[in-house]
């Protein structure tokens, strides 16, 4: 299988960065996508609305489901998994792309901030997956793909923002739980990260700016590393941590130097690899 043609995406924070490379990605294909994200109206230091990304799934050749859901709120997720499945007639892929950052140390760390990164990467991350699970376990290959970092557990990843490593980790340990979970019934899940520094609002706001951005590779490098994995046979591809760079070179893909934002410009690796 290489297409996703005809198959239906659910991907939550969507509305930008990478899960909207991603969303766009499958479109190409001809694929269904539920835009599942918080921002309906512009943002002055975020671009990008669901509806704005739905335009570029359709005009990329895609079919778009646009929903306003903040992955908090398991009722609202219930309402768009509802949604979905009523537009498209199921659910055959969930990237559980949603992310809350906060690169700060213990005592520098509020706890409203620390609630909010655990509320919408890791709770958010398993509360999506449980409610398209009764819907991927009918698809014909169903994937779940969580954007998180490989499990590493040495004191350097934890030390500088442990609260945000936690966070991170606790979706990558939902890959480690619900990969051996539902490995016999066929559904993968696994988790993508990328080698560099990507390119994103949150990386231009957060950790920075332009220098960053400069020695960043571009959101389609993340984008087409997941296509590949999406269109795998799932019930051979499960509980893996996979390098954006490592499942393109396994595709055959050998000129990395065009996912460069400033070509030329040393690489800036990222976190957890």
């Amino acid at each position: 299988m290489s297409t996703l043609q005809g198959k239906t995406l659910f991907i939550s924070g969507a509305s930008r960065g990478i899960g909207k490379a991603i969303a766009v990605r499958a479109a190409r294909d001809g694929a269904n996508v539920v835009i599942a994200a918080k921002t309906a109206e512009p943002h002055p230091r975020l671009p990008g609305t669901i509806f704005s990304a739905a335009e570029e799934v359709e005009k990329a050749g895609g079919k778009a489901l646009p929903l306003v859901v903040d992955i908090r709120f398991e009722d609202q997720i219930a309402a768009a998994v509802e949604k979905a499945v009523a537009t498209f007639g199921g659910i055959d892929i969930l990237v559980n792309n949603a992310s809350a950052i906060s690169l700060t140390g213990t005592l520098q760390t509020p706890m409203k901030r620390y609630d909010l990164m655990h509320q919408i990467n890791t709770r958010g991350t398993f509360a999506c997956s449980q409610a398209c699970l009764p819907h991927l376990l009918k698809a014909t290959n169903p994937h779940i793909l969580n954007l998180s970092p490989p499990l590493n557990f040495e004191e350097k990843w934890f030390a500088p923002h442990v609260a945000y490593t936690m966070a991170k980790f606790g979706m990558s340990l939902c890959v480690l739980g619900m990969a051996g979970e539902f490995r016999a019934q066929g559904v993968a899940v696994n988790a993508l990260w990328p080698r560099t520094v990507i390119a994103t609002a949150a990386v231009q706001n957060l950790l920075g700016g332009d220098a960053t951005i400069k020695g960043s590779r571009t959101p389609e490098i993340m984008a087409d590393a997941a296509h590949v994995i999406l269109a795998r046979p799932s019930r051979e591809h499960t509980g893996q941590y996979f390098i954006d760079e490592d499942v393109l070179r396994s595709a055959g893909v050998t000129d990395l130097d065009k996912y460069q934002s400033v070509p030329g410009t040393e690489l800036i690796p990222d976190f957890f690899v």
